[in-house]
């Protein structure tokens, strides 16, 4: 296609994207599903206007993936209010590293034992899939500020830690399979990719987030300085905090998750005796924020797009049929159910917790990051296949199912309320 023709094509896709956003609330749908339906429409099968092909262009769309999932994190971490000491976070924090650990383990034993796979490929399709998707989860929603509901919360605080979690594995599979160094006993791989990218991610973000936060509020509040292109800010911030984080070895997503954590609960200092003034740090929060969503909307839309035409290029295996509803029905409820004793959740919440384990941006990125390192044609193959249908199958289903039982669950917490 020539630019003017690209040109036409993302204005019509942008402009129907605002158009139909009042359509879509009025009907079992959500916008992932509207995109994912558009991009099988232009992909190979139908229009054959967009052709990623997952094998021949995968640096590129790794590319594409990891800026859209940087933005999902940086948002999911403006939008976390709890104080990160409380003990709200416990169960987000089980849930991305136990619950996942799980997952990877039970995906790895289906891996070997029903689907053939090598031990390597099969640690990697689980660490592939063990990711939930921090922007698809938000449709299931969760009450902002200090004291929201634990199903949301609990859902938005795994998906915004996962990603990152779930890199040691994905690095494990790799070097099962001759692709990474994991070191002599895996030493590289417990003291770098497991200890030191998980922790000294989290911890660079956090130093990062909330450093620039400060300095700018103080520049602002003291100085009359460094005021507007918020906008710069936030982009500024998730860059450093990834480039840094990926330059020490560390993990630039959980680095960008933490750095959102930190901004967000920045607060000004006024100095003894001043008046009051406005909120420096709460402009520059809701600023940033209100940006970063408009461009996790954007990312959004061109990775799902992007998965729609890319189902072309997964083979129809016949494990699909029974390895997809595995995974999204049994797996994820029973990785999940180690994490749950001791949270006081109701049954309600205990099920949706099970059952909203949404796959998405972060399985893809993965699959790509696997691809790149030159995986073993066969097996390549079969993570295309069973990656990419487990999270279109997720974006549907989990898509369809979400307002009735939102609506049931918050019509079951109103009762709950009255009678106590």
């Amino acid at each position: 296609m020539a630019w003017a023709e690209w040109s036409l094509l993302i204005g019509v896709l942008l402009v129907t994207m605002v158009l139909a956003g009042t359509l879509i609330g009025r009907l079992p749908l959500t916008g992932a599903m509207v995109y994912l339906a558009l991009g099988w429409l232009l992909g190979p099968s139908m229009a054959d206007v967009l052709r990623p092909d997952p094998l021949a262009h995968a640096a590129l769309l790794e590319r594409v993936a990891e800026v859209a999932l940087l933005i999902a994190l940086f948002a999911v971490g403006m939008q976390l209010g709890v104080p990160v000491g409380d003990r709200r976070w416990r169960l987000p924090l089980r849930l991305a590293f136990v619950s996942m650990a799980v997952m990877v383990a039970m995906v790895a034993v289906v891996g070997v034992w029903w689907l053939g796979l090598p031990l390597g490929a099969a640690i990697l399709l689980g660490g592939i899939l063990a990711p939930t998707d921090p922007v698809l989860a938000s449709g299931v929603p969760s009450e902002r500020g200090p004291r929201p509901d634990q199903l949301g919360f609990s859902l938005a605080g795994e998906g915004g830690l996962n990603d990152g979690a779930a890199f040691p594995f994905v690095m494990l599979g790799l070097g099962l399979l001759g692709a990474h160094e994991l070191g002599p006993a895996l030493l590289r791989w417990w003291t770098v990719d497991l200890l030191w990218a998980t922790l000294g991610g989290a911890a660079i973000g956090a130093v990062l987030g909330a450093a620039t936060g400060r300095l700018v509020v103080y520049l602002r509040s003291r100085h009359g300085e460094a005021v507007g292109l918020d906008e710069f800010l936030g982009l500024g911030l998730m860059a450093m905090a990834y480039g840094v984080a990926q330059l020490c070895l560390a993990s630039g997503f959980l680095a960008v998750f933490a750095a959102g954590l930190a901004l967000q609960r920045v607060r000004e200092r006024p100095r003894p005796g001043a008046a009051a003034a406005p909120s420096h740090a709460s402009e520059m929060r809701d600023s940033v924020k209100g940006f970063n969503e408009q461009l996790e909307s954007l990312a959004e839309l061109a990775v799902v797009l992007v998965l729609g035409a890319m189902l072309a290029y997964a083979q129809p295996l016949p494990a699909v049929w029974w390895f997809v509803p595995l995974v999204l029905a049994v797996l994820r409820p029973l990785s999940v159910a180690v994490s749950l004793p001791g949270e006081g959740l109701s049954m309600p919440q205990r099920a949706m917790v099970a059952w909203f384990g949404i796959r998405g941006i972060g399985s893809i990125f993965y699959l790509l990051l696997a691809l790149r390192h030159g995986v073993p044609a066969a097996i390549g193959d079969t993570l295309i296949s069973l990656t990419l249908w487990t999270v279109a199958v997720s974006i549907v289903v989990h898509g369809i199912s979400a307002e009735p039982l939102m609506r049931r669950y918050l019509a079951l917490r109103r009762h709950a309320r009255r009678d106590g």
